[in-house]
C-alpha cells in the first residue's frame, strides 16, 4: 500500500475548536493514519486552538488519549505516535473576545508551507475567527479554511456565515466540508458511472424506473445539542443526502477538475422540481419515534431523551421525500429519499431500480422476471450489487432466480480503507476543492429546502410517530407505495 500514498507537501494545519469532540473524535484520529502511512512527516505542524487553558504537554496528552481511544488498536503503533504528537501544539485564545486573543506561534512565511485553517467551531465563531485571522497577520492569500456544517438553519442565515467568510476569503480558499463526499463507496459511484460503459447509456429515464436514496442510523438524536434546532431536514436531507443525489444524476463532467465535477451538481439542483405548499403533503412524509427496542435493547422515544424545556417539540427524526429533477435524462423518474434515526439497523445505499422488461417469452417458467437492480452500499459492508436473473440450475425446467453479482470492498480490497476525513483533510492541503462544496451549490440546496420547512412550519400537525426499530412511520411505506413501489430493504 505504501507505494500507492503521495506525500504532500509540509503545511501549517490550524484548528480552531482543539479540545472539541469533532477533533478528538475525527480530525485528531485521521491525521494519525496520514502520518502513519507517510503521507506528512514530522516537517508540518499541527497547532491546535481553544478556550481551554492548556500547555503544549497537555494537548499532545489529549491527542494521545484521542488516538489510543478511536484508533483501532492494530494500527497503534508507540514510535509513530511519538512521533505524530511532536508535530503538535497549542495555542489558547478565545477568538470572540479580542482582549483575549492570543498569538498562534510557529506559523511558518515559507510560500512552500501550506497553511491551512479549519474551524471546528460553532458557525456563529466563523465570521470571528476569520476576522482573528486577518486582523493578526496570518491570512495568505494562498492560505486555505475548512468550514464545518452546519452552514446555517436556512438560505438567509447560510448566505449571512459565506459573506462574513467571504470578507477575509475568497471562494477557492473556502473548504466546505461534507464527509459524506470523502467516503470511498461515494467516489466509486463516480467511477461506477464514468469508468464504465456497462452503464451510461443506460442511466436515464428510457431504462431506469426509480431511484432510492436511504441514509439509516439506530442512534438516537436527543442527546445531540443542537439536533433539535436542526432536525433531519436540516442536518441530513440540505447536505449529505441532497449531494449523492447529485453524484447520481448528474451529467458526465467534461474532466475531473473541480469545477467541471461542481458545475454538473449545480445544474441538478437547479433542475429539482420545487416542492411548493401544496405539494408538501403528498411529497413529503415527517416523523419522530418514540419508544421501541433496536437491536434486541429497549430504547425510549425522542421526547424521553429530551430536557424538559424542549418537551413537546415538533423536530422530525425521519424525513422521506419524493423528489423529482426537470431535465431530460430525468424527466418522470422519481427520486425516492429516507434517512431517520433510531431506525432498524445503521445503512446508507443506494438503489438503482431498472425498468422491467418490455416482453418476457418465459411464460411457463417458474418465477417470473423480476427488473433489475443497482445497489451501492454506502456503509456498513461497502460494496456493489447488480441483481440480475438467472436459471436456477437443475433439469425439469425453466425456473427463473434473482441473484447478486456482489463486489464486496472488504473481500477485494484486503488493505486498510481510509476514513473520509483522512482523504479530505489532506484534499484541502493538496488545493483540492472537488469533494467540497462550492457556495452556490449550497444555496441551491437551500433554496429547494427552505420551502418545504416553511411548510411543515407552518403547518398544525405534528410529526408522525413510529416505534423506535422499525423503518420510520406508516406515511413514508405510502409515499412509496402509491405509486405502485416499494422500499428496497433487502439485507438490513
Amino acid at each position: 500500500m505504501s507505494s500507492r500514498i503521495i506525500p504532500v507537501q509540509p503545511f501549517d494545519y490550524v484548528v480552531f475548536g482543539a479540545t472539541g469532540d469533532l477533533t478528538k473524535r475525527k480530525l485528531l484520529p485521521a491525521l494519525y493514519h496520514r502520518f502513519k502511512d507517510g503521507q506528512f512527516d514530522e516537517q508540518s505542524r499541527i497547532i491546535g486552538v481553544s478556550r481551554s487553558t492548556l500547555t503544549d504537554a497537555e494537548f499532545r496528552k489529549a491527542a494521545r488519549d484521542s488516538i489510543t481511544q478511536f484508533v483501532e488498536k492494530e494500527y497503534q503503533d508507540e514510535k509513530v505516535i511519538d512521533r505524530f504528537i511532536s508535530t503538535l501544539s497549542y495555542v489558547s485564545n478565545d477568538v470572540n473576545d479580542e482582549k483575549k486573543w492570543g498569538d498562534i506561534k510557529g506559523l511558518r512565511d515559507d510560500p512552500k508551507v501550506v497553511r491551512a485553517f479549519y474551524l471546528a467551531i460553532a458557525p456563529d465563531l466563523f465570521g470571528p475567527t476569520c476576522e482573528y485571522i486577518k486582523k493578526k497577520g496570518y491570512y495568505r492569500r494562498d492560505a486555505r479554511v475548512v468550514i464545518e456544517k452546519p452552514l446555517g438553519h436556512d438560505l438567509a442565515s447560510s448566505e449571512q456565515i459565506n459573506d462574513e467568510v467571504s470578507k477575509i476569503f475568497k471562494e477557492d480558499q473556502v473548504y466546505r466540508i461534507d464527509h459524506y463526499l470523502g467516503k470511498e463507496t461515494v467516489q466509486n459511484l463516480l467511477a461506477l458511472r464514468f469508468a464504465n460503459i456497462l452503464f451510461e447509456p443506460i442511466w436515464n429515464s428510457a431504462h431506469i424506473d426509480h431511484v432510492q436514496i436511504t441514509v439509516a442510523e439506530s442512534v438516537g438524536a436527543g442527546t445531540r445539542g443542537y439536533y433539535d434546532e436542526s432536525g433531519a431536514l436540516r442536518d441530513m436531507i440540505q447536505n449529505h443526502i441532497i449531494q449523492l443525489l447529485c453524484l447520481v444524476a448528474l451529467e458526465p463532467p467534461a474532466s475531473d477538475a473541480a469545477n467541471a465535477l461542481r458545475d454538473e451538481k449545480l445544474k441538478v439542483l437547479r433542475s429539482l422540481k420545487p416542492i411548493t405548499n401544496a405539494d408538501v403533503a403528498k411529497c413529503t412524509v415527517r416523523g419522530q419515534y418514540r419508544a421501541g427496542s433496536v437491536d434486541g435493547a429497549a430504547v425510549v422515544g425522542y421526547q424521553d431523551e429530551l430536557p424538559e424545556d424542549k418537551k413537546g417539540s415538533r423536530t422530525e427524526t425521519f424525513v422521506a421525500l419524493k423528489a423529482e429533477i426537470e431535465n431530460w435524462r430525468w424527466a418522470g423518474v422519481p427520486f425516492y429519499i429516507r434517512t431517520g434515526k433510531r431506525l432498524v439497523s445503521r445503512a446508507s445505499e443506494i438503489v438503482i431500480q431498472f425498468r422491467s422488461i418490455p416482453h418476457s417469452m418465459f411464460d411457463h417458467a417458474e418465477g417470473a422476471p423480476r427488473p433489475n437492480r443497482l445497489v451501492i452500499r454506502i456503509q456498513p459492508d461497502e460494496g456493489v450489487k447488480l441483481l440480475m436473473m438467472i436459471k436456477d440450475p437443475g433439469p425439469g425446467g425453466m425456473r427463473l432466480r434473482e441473484v447478486p453479482l456482489n463486489l464486496s470492498f472488504a473481500q477485494t480490497f484486503t488493505e486498510r480503507t481510509p476514513e473520509a476525513y483522512e482523504r479530505l483533510l489532506l484534499d484541502v492541503i493538496r488545493g483540492s476543492q472537488t469533494l467540497f462544496m462550492r457556495r452556490d451549490e449550497l444555496e441551491a440546496a437551500w433554496m429547494w429546502v427552505d420551502p418545504i420547512r416553511e411548510a411543515w412550519d407552518a403547518a398544525t400537525d405534528a410529526p408522525q410517530p413510529h416505534t423506535a426499530g422499525t423503518w420510520g412511520p406508516t406515511g413514508a411505506i405510502a409515499l412509496i407505495e402509491r405509486d405502485g413501489r416499494t422500499w428496497h430493504e433487502d439485507g438490513h
